[in-house]
């Protein structure tokens, strides 16, 4: 008998494997960034088709085989449909998904990350936050959590509102960080502070946001 494991994560992103199989990336809370096949994924009618989406959300069983996980079960708390039948929504949770996927490490305390990851996909499903300023606010809060942010720039003039905004961020707990809108100064300072720091601080070109920027 395999030994079982269960671990709560989302789907960073999936790959095929063989003629009927996936690979998903995960990022969980108790293991950090695994990887795991999904046996049949890819049949017609395949039981565990949905859950190799990108954004699934929930319990995973997996059992161990030698050095790699399989799923053998899966109780899905989010699949984020409403995202995926947004292109552009869908993007910007794809581009957050890529930077986790940049930044995590297995068997790494990612709890912050993948509550960042979360909360960020419920805050572009919203209408109360524009999808720049939450953007913005991942990147940053990204980089906090994984010990790089210097501070404020200070080659950069920046407002007081922008100022208190990214101390905001950096204080906040992530269940509160996406309650707060920003004028237009502060947001288009903000921005550029994370555009700033994102190519500082990420060595990476990433795909999505390749194509993200052509489509805002």
């Amino acid at each position: 008998m395999p030994d079982f494991i269960t671990v709560t994560g989302m789907v960073l992103k999936n790959a095929p494997i063989g003629e009927a199989d996936n690979r998903i990336t995960l990022l969980t809370l108790e293991k950090g960034k695994i990887s795991a096949f999904v046996r049949g994924a890819r049949k017609p009618t395949g039981r565990f088709a949905a859950i190799s989406n990108v954004f699934t959300f929930g319990k995973f069983k997996l059992y161990v085989k030698g050095d790699s996980y399989s799923v053998g079960e899966c109780n899905v708390i989010n699949y984020f449909e409403d995202l995926m039948k947004d292109y552009e929504g869908a993007y910007y949770g794809i581009y957050f998904c890529e930077i986790a996927d940049y930044y995590c490490r297995e068997n790494n305390d990612e709890a912050l990350m993948l509550k960042l990851l979360y909360q960020s996909l419920r805050a572009i499903l919203s209408d109360s936050i524009p999808n720049n300023l939450v953007r913005a606010i991942f990147e940053l809060k990204s980089i906090m959590v994984n010990g790089e942010y210097p501070g404020a720039p200070q080659d950069m003039k920046l407002g007081n509102t922008t100022l208190y905004t990214l101390e905001y961020i950096f204080n906040t707990n992530v269940e509160k960080l996406f309650t707060f809108t920003l004028e237009d100064e502060a947001l288009n300072e903000v921005v550029k502070v994370a555009d700033k720091y994102r190519k500082r601080f990420m060595e990476r070109k990433f795909k999505s946001l390749e194509i993200l920027e052509t489509l805002c």
